[in-house]
């Protein structure tokens, strides 16, 4: 299960680097982004599009703090849609920071002794488990299929195209299924992840694209069929549009 805890691990740290990062080196700039930060807290920068300008110009990337970055990625990417909800991009670069340390997307728990690879195998034993195990695979059902479809979109149509795999549409549907399931559990209320998981259920497909968009500019820019992956964001922007 993870838990969206990026943005309440940044410190004075992290604001001092988005200050310097914004006013590089200029003592003017550096007073007023630092007045800033005073008034409207480290959201005030993070919100900055110029935060996501100057990672991007200047290549930020390699040294910046990677909760920092992926924070900054998955947030610009939600408000391009109109999604203002810091939660869901707490919780995205949560996952993306999680499922991006090695074989960590293929188990429930990080010290798990099983490891599922496809979303039918976790659903299967999400039937056959009770309790507290069968939240934990209902919840892993979402995040995994959001993490297949969310960043490696290009991967699953190449599938499709070669074996006839199922498409966006499947891991959309059964990571919603997960979500939805996994939030009415006593488990989520305990945890106080059920509105969390409710939000990520309801808009699910949202997500998918905002995630998309992270992999497409910045994670991946240069793989996959570029007819395929132009289909697939002009038929995304269509689904938006109504």
């Amino acid at each position: 299960m993870i838990v969206p805890n990026t943005h309440n691990s940044f410190d004075r740290a992290h604001a001092a680097y988005l200050v310097w990062l914004l006013a590089r080196g200029d003592e003017t700039a550096r007073r007023a982004e630092e007045e800033r930060l005073r008034g409207g807290g480290i959201d005030a920068l993070l919100d900055d599009p110029r935060t996501l300008d100057a990672l991007l110009a200047h290549r930020e990337f390699s040294s910046a703090p990677p909760g920092l970055v992926f924070y900054v990625l998955v947030r610009h990417a939600l408000l391009e849609d109109g999604v203002n909800d810091r939660a869901l991009a707490d919780y995205l670069a949560a996952l993306l920071l999680a499922f991006g340390r090695q074989g960590r997307a293929y188990r429930v728990l990080e010290d798990d002794a099983l490891e599922f690879r496809y979303l039918s195998d976790i659903a299967a034993e999400g039937e056959r488990s009770a309790g507290r195990r069968a939240f934990l695979l209902l919840a892993h059902l979402g995040e995994f299929a959001l993490w297949l479809s969310g960043v490696f979109p290009d991967y699953i149509t190449h599938r499709v195209h070669r074996r006839g795999a199922p498409g966006l549409a499947y891991y959309e549907q059964l990571g919603s299924h997960g979500y939805r399931l996994a939030a009415g559990s006593s488990e989520a209320a305990t945890h106080g992840v059920a509105e969390l998981y409710r939000s990520c259920a309801d808009s699910f497909g949202t997500l998918r694209i905002a995630l998309n968009r992270v992999a497409d500019r910045h994670l991946f820019p240069a793989t996959g069929d570029r007819i395929d992956r132009l289909l697939r964001q002009v038929a995304d922007g269509f689904l938006k549009g109504h």
